[in-house]
């Protein structure tokens, strides 16, 4: 995170479109790593039947930051000719200071393993160790300690495909909501300011971020079943297509905040999933190779999308391509769990706190 800070400071005295490309594709590279390393480290830390709570938690980051993030943008880029700069390029030094600070006090503050945490009692460390060693052995296939079998379970590219749809949802979602909210001004005569496009953009994300931090706290209770990324992925499928038929604006924020809140509940239960039978060296590469799938279906979603919309002239067709793909995902996973049986991680509560047995 703070090498794509000072990736992101440097588009500020960008000179060039090429320069401005270079940039782009460094703060691709340097993004590369953190979610899969954060979903690894994460994975390292909390038991399983705890992990969807805590993916949640880590997941709200995302609606969250949109909610604050693009009111705060559109303030920067109105700012235009602040300190000399243009709106945008100072929108780019208000996004680059706090990642280069906050990762700097993560590198110091977290502690790679629980047996290093200071925070934690003596109690706690060797409770919550015993907890994930425990885990590790009981995985019943080998593919946790070779990387090579992992990458070659057919489970781990089916899990690659279904979260291949869920981010191909998410990033359509996130490019081309703000050209969608731009086309209410031909399409139904409103007009808005820089910053009422921001806070109009943000109104999906806030409905969002509840409808994840409920929906994991159901799979915590619960267990974790495919369903609650099943589900969730259907209704975005069906959903989204539906936006571009609304008749008012106001209408169609309200359909992009059902598909918001769909995409974003299915997200941190996904990653429960994979968990289940990868450790180790396999964890790791596994879950790389499904977090480079999302990645590819980060890159893939604004360019299809834009080129249906080129060659058709709207945003129907590229609509029902995104549903395509969330529909996918939603069989896909419905289709593991008939193949193998769903067994569910249940908790009652979360708490890292030993059990007076484990005392």
């Amino acid at each position: 995170m703070v090498t794509w800070g000072i990736v992101a400071l440097l588009f500020t005295w960008v000179s060039s479109v090429e320069g401005l490309y270079w940039l782009r594709f460094l703060l691709g590279v340097a993004e590369a790593g953190f979610f899969p390393g954060a979903i690894l480290f994460l994975s390292l830390w909390v038991p399983a039947k705890h992990r969807s709570h805590v993916l949640g938690l880590f997941y709200l980051a995302q609606p969250l930051t949109i909610v604050i993030g693009a009111p705060v943008a559109a303030l920067l880029i109105g700012a235009d000719g602040a300190f000399g700069l243009a709106g945008w390029r100072l929108m780019f030094f208000g996004v680059a200071v706090p990642a280069i600070l906050v990762g700097i006090v993560a590198w110091f503050y977290l502690a790679d393993k629980p047996a290093d945490a200071k925070w934690l009692t003596p109690s706690e460390r060797d409770w919550l160790t015993a907890e994930l060693a425990k885990e590790d052995r009981s995985k019943a296939n080998d593919h946790g300690r070779h990387a090579g079998k992992a990458l070659r379970d057919p489970r781990v590219w089916t899990f690659a495909l279904i979260y291949f749809g869920l981010v191909y949802g998410l990033y359509a979602l996130a490019f081309f909501l703000p050209t969608i909210i731009g086309g209410f001004e031909a399409q139904f005569g409103s007009k808005f300011n820089v910053f009422q496009k921001g806070l109009i953009t943000a109104i999906p994300y806030l409905p969002a971020a509840v409808a994840l931090f409920l929906w994991s706290r159901h799979s915590t209770k619960h267990g974790v079943h495919n369903w609650h990324v099943g589900i969730p992925a259907l209704i975005g499928a069906l959903s989204i297509p539906c936006a571009l038929y609304m008749t008012s604006p106001a209408t169609t924020v309200a359909v992009v905040t059902v598909t918001a809140c769909a995409i974003f509940a299915a997200l941190p239960n996904f990653w429960a999933l994979p968990a289940r039978f990868l450790s180790g060296a396999g964890a790791a590469a596994g879950i790389a190779l499904i977090n480079t799938m999302g990645n590819f279906g980060g890159f893939a979603a604004p360019y299809i999308t834009g080129a249906v919309k080129d060659a058709t002239g709207s945003y129907q067709a590229p609509m029902f391509v995104v549903g395509g793909f969330l529909m996918l995902s939603a069989v896909l996973v419905m289709w593991i769990a008939a193949a193998r049986p769903d067994p569910t991680i249940a908790s009652k509560h979360f708490s890292l706190e030993p059990t007076p047995h484990a005392k």
